[in-house]
């Protein structure tokens, strides 16, 4: 009663294989032994390779100190973004530009913070 029931039909199997451990032969141990034996002579027979390290230019070096070439890829995205964007700017930014150089009224509406008349009143800002 004080043992549990034993309701699991594969425990009495495995703690049979538990109990009797196989032991490689000797037949295998000879032949694990000579061959770590060969490898061995092997290795103190090459010599050891030194390699020189690896030299990287400075593009490699700030590609990887900035986050690796998928960093490098979004950077070149947003460079060339912003050079479109330079070069043939959007119809709304040159109509913008000039209304400020022809100096119409709309160039002067702004909308600032509440707080910030107070400052351009003062001459804070």
């Amino acid at each position: 009663m004080d043992e549990p029931e034993n309701t699991d039909p594969l425990t009495a199997y495995f703690d049979a294989g538990k109990a009797a451990r196989p032991e490689p032969g000797d037949a295998l141990m000879a032949r694990i032994m000579a061959d770590a034996d060969r490898v061995q002579a092997e290795r103190a027979k090459a010599p050891a390779a030194v390699s020189a390290p690896e030299r990287r230019g400075w593009p490699v070096r700030l590609a990887q100190a900035l986050g690796g070439w998928p960093a490098m890829a979004g950077l070149a995205a947003a460079t060339v973004a912003g050079l479109w964007i330079g070069v043939s700017a959007p119809a709304g930014l040159t109509g913008m530009a000039q209304e400020v150089i022809a100096g119409s009224e709309a160039a002067y509406l702004i909308d600032l913070d509440p707080d910030a008349t107070f400052m351009l009143a003062d001459g804070g800002m």
